[in-house]
């Protein structure tokens, strides 16, 4: 009889696991469809919000103002998701005593206010690296980095397939980069040489570091907190995403009115080729597009680690070229076999990195097992 139970309740944890994985699985897939969603509608229309702003038309100097604004636009529209914290359900809380030093409170908002000032470094100079150098060669550094810091700070461990995924993913990048209206010709990049180079450093150091935090941030503090209680929900995205884009969002706007670029958002307006509606409208739907994104990346990093959210949103590349293509007129720009071998190599990448992440789920379930077959023996 008992070891009839014994079975009977192995069972029902087998079945509870396999329900949690597919919830999972689930989950993954749908921040990774968020982060082609979010890239898409980014890209589309900062490339749409350049042209009507008759960008290549304006001389050297005014070709790159505008970045506080970019900057506040990637971080502001944080309270969209403020009723969906509150819908979601939160786990039970831990009725343990949290011992720590410093205290969970203090060491939370530590992890917020510095992830904070890191998302505002790299909203700024992002916005305005892209304008030096192009938006290609930005995210492949930045992947490099993500990699380097994921080993060190979060320990983590590279098979081969996940070294496989990251070099399709390079080169898939490298090679199907979608057209940025934004970049200056090569003469006026050639002025900018040194300069470039260096605004280009320091955003994918923030970049790359603050996944890395991120992480660290979910496991070792979030986690540790009584509201959580040792697991992973995706309340937790919410409450950073939250939290980090006002800290952000804070100092952007103290860059906006300090750098004096606010007094140029009325001709901005007036100079937009579809008129004042369409400008506004482009603004908001920007910043909605971050939010979209910023979650699905988020979300990414709690589930699987800072690395796969990097290497699914640089994935996204060929395909926002492809829509980049259809929806713009740009001289040159055309989905060429490149783009095509491009488009080949995000699908590989993710396939050998999907393809690891199956390996170990099925390793963990395994080891269930053979603990639950060993029990009922005992």
């Amino acid at each position: 009889m008992e070891e009839l139970q014994g079975h009977e309740r192995g069972g029902e944890i087998r079945s509870v696991q396999v329900v949690k994985q597919r919830k999972w699985w689930i989950s993954v897939f749908f921040c990774g469809f968020l982060i082609f969603s979010g890239d898409s509608l980014v890209m589309l229309l900062l490339n749409f919000y350049y042209v009507q702003d008759k960008r290549s038309e304006s001389d050297k100097d005014r070709q790159y103002r505008g970045t506080w604004t970019q900057a506040l636009l990637q971080n502001a529209a944080f309270p969209i998701l403020i009723p969906l914290f509150f819908i979601f359900p939160s786990p039970k809380p831990n009725t343990e005593p949290v011992s720590s030093d410093p205290p969970p409170f203090l060491r939370v908002l530590l992890l917020y206010v510095s992830l904070g000032v890191l998302v505002s470094v790299y909203s700024k100079l992002y916005a305005l690296a892209k304008l030096y150098v192009g938006w290609g060669i930005l995210v492949s550094t930045q992947l490099i980095l993500t990699s380097l810091f994921s080993a060190f700070i979060n320990r983590l461990k590279f098979n081969r397939w996940i070294i496989i995924s990251i070099i399709f993913t390079l080169a898939a990048d490298f090679f199907g980069s979608p057209a940025f209206s934004g970049t200056p010709d090569e003469d006026e990049s050639y002025t900018y040489g040194i300069k470039a180079w260096l605004i280009l450093i320091f955003p994918t150091l923030a970049f790359s570091l603050s996944l890395c935090v991120m992480q660290l941030g979910f496991e070792k503090v979030l986690m540790k907190t009584k509201r959580y209680g040792n697991k992973k929900v995706f309340r937790m995205v919410l409450e950073m995403q939250i939290c980090v884009s006002f800290v952000a969002t804070l100092i952007c706007l103290v860059g906006l009115f300090a750098s004096g670029e606010f007094k140029e958002l009325r001709e901005d307006r007036e100079r937009f080729k579809k008129g004042e509606a369409y400008y506004g409208l482009s603004l908001i739907g920007l910043a909605i597009s971050w939010q979209v994104w910023a979650v699905g990346l988020l979300g990414l990093v709690l589930l699987v680690s800072g690395v796969f959210a990097d290497v699914v949103h640089m994935c996204a590349s060929p395909v926002v070229a492809l829509l980049v293509v259809l929806a713009f007129d740009f001289v040159d720009d055309e989905f060429g076999w490149q783009r095509r071998g491009a488009l080949l190599g995000s699908a590989l990448a993710l396939a050998s990195y999907f393809y690891s992440l199956y390996k170990t789920k099925k390793k963990e379930v395994a080891e269930l097992n053979k603990r639950e077959l060993n029990n009922s023996e005992a």
